[in-house]
């Protein structure tokens, strides 16, 4: 029979695979209109008594507030808006500093804790894996991804939306 110390059980936590994930997901109210949108899941649950999860919000980290109102990438891709050729905009206004800011902060958090995954909320300008709005405000989706997304992806984070959980757990067991 072996027995394990509750220390040795620490530890080992310290070394199990990390993600990052939307706080919305995990139920904080930070999205664009001040709500979550808590991802109820088994593995979420798990990860998060494990403490596995990272929560962040690029657009808080990037100093947009809650709630604050909707942007959508206009004029090019997340890829462009990195590049300075696109920005991301309200309708009152551009926003891009805040969401290039916000993706260094989350590609500093996965460099740092040398994270290779992450589940993010697709949708939106700043963490969408797969669709995004048209940038016209008028509830139109078009294939591309967020600023986040595009600058983790670049610096080979691989990045899973809410609906692609099945996938994530497929990498990480």
């Amino acid at each position: 029979m072996i027995f394990f110390t509750n220390e040795w059980i620490a530890d080992i936590t310290l070394f199990m695979e990390k993600i990052l994930i939307s706080s919305c997901l995990i139920g904080e109210q930070v999205r664009y209109d001040g709500q979550s949108k808590p991802l109820v899941h088994q593995l979420i649950k798990r990860m998060q008594s494990e403490g596995r999860l990272i929560p962040f919000c690029p657009e808080v980290a990037g100093g947009l507030p809650v709630p604050r109102p909707p942007a959508e990438i206009f004029g090019g891709s997340a890829e462009d808006v990195l590049a300075g050729r696109a920005d991301v905009i309200t309708r009152d206004g551009e926003v891009t500093y805040a969401f290039v800011a916000g993706a260094r902060k989350a590609l500093d958090i996965v460099n740092r804790y040398q994270v290779r995954f992450a589940l993010l909320k697709e949708k939106s300008p700043s963490c969408g894996s797969a669709l995004i709005y048209d940038g016209r405000f008028q509830g139109k989706l078009v294939e591309g991804v967020g600023v986040t997304t595009a600058l983790l992806r670049k610096n080979e984070v691989t990045v899973f939306g809410e609906t692609q959980i099945d996938q994530l757990i497929k990498c990480i067991i």
